[in-house]
């Protein structure tokens, strides 16, 4: 049963993952909130990236940069002056889209669908544009007419004021990327960490895009978070340094997040569509209800950004290598992950709808054990063993996340664990918790097992948790 985005995001609203933003006022377009098991499902994703990239890793660290930044970085790495998309809007129903998304969408539904020659549109000249624009091939997908107006550049920045003024003077931005806190830093890093080159520096965080055409529930949205690494090497090894990042980001998707393999995707980007900093880049995709759709970037970024940052703030951001007494700027892998993007993955690839009798369903939540927002569900047969229950609660919620339940029929609670994706739910029974033991369910097989208390801790590690 393929599943809709509308009923995924009515599920994940129901059971606490997603919400709409200010909804009590009517919302806020394209804002959403992240309820009590969609906050500890991202959590739980990003401290598996941080546990995989830093702390398995000798060649890592990690680092925490300010949102607002001097607005001169922006300068230097060329957002102030091209960071846009192409904006169209219809004369018809005045809603406003992206041209280069129209397109991308037409050729999915028909490969022989017309384009510019030499297509790249953040490359493609303006008048280009229109001209391909007034020939009538893009209808609106909100009211289907071909009537637009010029097509102009839209810069994707949000700025807001730092000062009680609201002057020019006390313009700043907020981040539409968290890698310029990274490169900014290079030195300190460099210098108080003594990493000697190749080394990484990751970060997590929040960045701000004003998208013409946010969409897709938490897929495209204005306010979004990051998790992304610069890792810096030598000149001439960065081919080498690029393969083994695009193997390593491949297994963290599949092999720790526990995403369907058939379902992930690597796609590279052809050289004229390259971004002017880039060597070689890629996207990994995950196939999502609506189609395939980027959840990473794995980018070959040169020495462009450091070179950017030196030649505009005159600080010298060059290493110098003691291996072989060199001195030079250092090229940069960028893998770059959408947080929220990558747990919108996660809710679609869980999600399971088994048919039952007389038209009703059962949803399971199959996350992998180490995603699962929440591992245990401890349930008491019968609410006279509470006193238990919550001892046992007690034990184990020191290392996992727990949930307790007493409502209900015994079967009724495992379908409630079984709908928010709690891998294991263990029930209380007098007479195997007299002797120390417990019934542990699993949600995927339905299977019971007994376990002895004094080992469940390390059980359930075994299995995942």
């Amino acid at each position: 049963m393929s599943l809709e985005m509308s009923t995924l995001v009515t599920y994940a609203k129901t059971k606490g993952f997603v919400y709409q933003g200010s909804e009590i006022y009517g919302g806020l377009a394209n804002s959403w909130d992240y309820g009590p098991l969609g906050a500890q499902l991202k959590e739980n994703i990003k401290n598996l990236w941080i546990k995989e990239f830093v702390q398995k890793r000798k060649d890592m660290v990690l680092l925490d940069a300010s949102i607002m930044m001097n607005p001169n970085v922006w300068v230097a790495s060329g957002h102030v002056g091209s960071f846009s998309d192409p904006l169209m809007e219809c004369k018809e129903c005045h809603t406003r889209h992206r041209a280069d998304k129209l397109v991308e969408e037409a050729l999915e539904r028909d490969p022989n669908f017309p384009v510019p020659a030499n297509w790249a549109w953040d490359k493609t000249p303006l008048e280009d544009l229109n001209s391909y624009n007034t020939a009538g091939h893009l209808a609106c997908p909100n009211c289907g007419a071909k009537n637009w107006g010029e097509v102009k550049r839209f810069n994707l920045m949000l700025s807001t004021s730092q000062w009680v003024t609201e002057d020019g003077t006390s313009l700043v931005y907020l981040r539409p990327e968290t890698a310029q806190g990274i490169f900014v830093n290079f030195s300190n890093i460099a210098r108080s960490s003594r990493k000697k080159i190749p080394f990484g520096v990751a970060q997590c965080g929040k960045a701000f895009r004003n998208e013409i055409t946010p969409k897709n529930f938490i897929f495209r949205t204005r306010e979004f978070e990051q998790i992304e690494i610069e890792y810096f090497c030598k000149p001439g090894t960065d081919a080498e340094t690029f393969e083994t990042w695009l193997v390593d980001e491949g297994k963290f998707f599949t092999d720790v997040l526990g995403l369907k393999s058939d379902k992930v995707r690597f796609i590279e980007i052809p050289a004229e569509g390259l971004p002017h900093y880039s060597k070689r880049a890629g996207d990994f995709e995950y196939l999502f209800p609506f189609g395939w759709g980027e959840i990473s970037t794995l980018a070959n970024r040169t020495d462009y950004d450091l070179g950017a940052h030196m030649k505009h703030s005159g600080a010298d951001l060059s290493y110098f290598d003691p291996y072989d007494n060199t001195k030079y700027l250092p090229y940069v892998i960028e893998p770059s992950i959408g947080l929220s993007r990558l747990t919108l993955a996660a809710l679609c690839d869980s999600y399971d709808e088994i048919p039952g009798e007389e038209w009703t369903s059962k949803v399971v939540m199959r996350f992998a054990p180490q995603v699962a927002p929440i591992k245990v569900g401890i349930f008491p047969l019968v609410k006279k063993f509470s006193e238990s229950a919550n001892e046992l609660y007690g034990i184990l919620s020191k290392e996992f996340m727990c949930e307790y339940d007493e409502a209900g029929t015994i079967w009724k609670r495992y379908q409630r664990a079984d709908e928010i994706g709690i891998p294991f739910s263990i029930c209380i029974e007098p007479e195997n918790y007299d002797q120390g033991q417990v019934t542990v369910r699993d949600r995927d097989t339905g299977e019971q097992e007994i376990v002895v208390i004094v080992e469940l801790i390390e059980w359930l590690k075994t299995k995942g948790c």
